[in-house]
């Protein structure tokens, strides 16, 4: 599905399941709550990686992780 925000379009899908990948791993690590309330900083990260330039859903996912990580520990 793309949706057109502004003169961006963005593939929801992709963001979508990034979102859902990254989310269950650092939900599974303890590094979010395991509530299932959508975690606005998570998918932030994941659409500022997205309107760079990264469609591939597994490497936003691992690149939104580890970023993800590196912000908490930081």
């Amino acid at each position: 599905m793309l949706v057109e925000r502004a003169l961006q379009v963005m593939n929801v899908e992709v963001v979508g399941d990034a979102y859902a990948i990254a989310s269950n791993y650092l939900r599974r690590s303890g590094a979010l709550p395991d509530d299932f309330v959508a975690n606005d900083r998570l998918l932030g990260i994941i659409v500022r990686m997205f309107r760079r330039g990264e469609f591939n859903k597994l490497k936003l996912a691992n690149l939104a992780i580890a970023k993800f990580e590196a912000d908490e520990h930081a």
